[in-house]
């Protein structure tokens, strides 16, 4: 089956997302709602403690400072079609690693970032053409970094 970038980024998005520190919720909690997570995007889901060291890793990566990477090992395997070679994975985290390994060989992998709002951190995409995008949203956590730091600079005066 072939993916595009597009599809990988939103798969690889929405798992990282799965923990949304500003609501207080993690779909990773239990193996109910990881099970609920894989079957909405018809995915095998795999054990939830191998869920959960896989999106720690990943948030590491992608610049979580509250994550720790570790090794993760889950097996993905090339297969050979018509449309040519793809990487191909049984479960819903080989589905994740495996489209973070085509991003990476993209070079877009280095795109996907964690808000660095303590009561946001959520991952993000930046589409900027420099790559500096900072904030998930200059709406909300930008705009009120911003605020944040106009009222100590003034404050300072």
């Amino acid at each position: 089956m072939r993916t595009t970038p597009e599809a990988d980024v939103t798969l690889v998005l929405d798992f990282l997302n799965t923990v949304d520190v500003e609501e207080g919720t993690d779909e990773l909690r239990g193996a109910d709602s990881w099970h609920a997570w894989a079957a909405a995007r018809d995915l095998r889901p795999g054990p939830v403690g191998e869920a959960r060291s896989t999106r720690e890793s990943l948030r590491a990566l992608a610049g979580d400072p509250h994550a720790t990477a570790g090794e993760v090992d889950v097996p993905v395997r090339i297969a050979v079609t018509p449309a040519g070679p793809s990487l191909v994975a049984d479960s819903a985290v080989g589905a994740v690693l495996a489209a973070a390994a085509r991003l990476s060989l993209l070079g877009e992998f280095a795109r996907i970032k964690i808000c660095p709002a303590d009561n946001c951190r959520w991952a993000f995409y930046d589409r900027s053409r420099n790559r500096s995008r900072a904030w998930c949203s200059m709406s909300a956590c930008g705009n009120r970094e911003k605020a944040r730091a106009w009222r100590q600079r003034a404050t300072q005066s």
